[in-house]
């Protein structure tokens, strides 16, 4: 299946960036640019304190908004978690669920990443599931094992729940290192990970690539047939950059 027949995505992750004032700017000129994007959804996934804010700023404008991470868990004693209830709450249409940095810095395993995305479908929301590998692993030809390891619990959950996630590969060396995987490199990953939904029945669920994305690789990257979109991040966090990679 080609991309042409499932909706393009761009999603900018601005990961710990931003402040009141900064936000302000930031979202007023997505909100003024988004009319030159055609074809393609839109949404900036950002820190939670944040939330408000965006919504507030960003209703009505065509660009929908998410948080970076979920809980597990629906509610209780979880000092610092944050319910996929409460994101709701806020209007969030997506979540980020495994990012590589939550996956290396807090020690979440692949059992934690599928059990986040189901509370997220749970209240409504849409999970963006990441997998990749890491240099190391690439080098050593793993890159296929991995991403097979990583979705494994997700593809579990079955094919009612798949068909309403997002999958976002991210090879872990290419994620703010200036390194983009090439759009050939990056097609192959995107045709296994689409060959196992397919398995399941969920063959056209959005993938994105993730990974050192700008302007001026954008329309290569989607050129190819499995790639959907992308999950941005320090470009997102530039008004023209971020809605020149959503109009390629």
């Amino acid at each position: 299946m080609v991309n042409s027949s499932r909706k393009r995505l761009v999603i900018g992750n601005w990961k710990m960036h931003g402040d009141s004032a900064f936000n302000s700017q930031l979202l007023a000129g997505l909100r003024t640019g988004i009319a030159q994007v055609q074809h393609c959804d839109v949404a900036v996934c950002v820190p939670f304190p944040y939330l408000y804010q965006t919504q507030s700023l960003l209703e009505g404008s065509g660009v929908s908004w998410g948080a970076q991470d979920v809980s597990q868990h629906e509610k209780g004693a979880y000092t610092g978690e944050t319910a996929a209830s409460m994101l709701a709450d806020f209007a969030c249409r997506w979540v980020l669920v495994g990012h590589s940095e939550r996956r290396t810095y807090h020690g979440e395993t692949d059992a934690v990443v599928a059990a986040k995305a189901a509370a997220a479908l749970g209240a409504g929301l849409t999970p963006v599931v990441c997998v990749g590998e890491t240099l190391q692993e690439q080098e050593a030809g793993q890159t296929q094992a991995v991403i097979d390891r990583q979705l494994a619990p997700v593809l579990a959950l079955g094919a009612e729940a798949l068909n309403r996630l997002v999958i976002a590969y991210e090879p872990v060396w290419a994620i703010g290192t200036g390194r983009s995987a090439t759009p050939e490199q990056a097609q192959e990953v995107h045709a296994f990970i689409r060959s196992r939904l397919e398995a399941a029945g969920a063959g056209a669920v959005r993938v994105l690539y993730g990974g050192s994305v700008k302007g001026s690789n954008a329309a290569s990257l989607f050129a190819m047939p499995d790639i959907d979109g992308a999950l941005v991040g320090g470009a997102s966090l530039v008004a023209s950059e971020f809605l020149s990679i959503a109009a390629a």
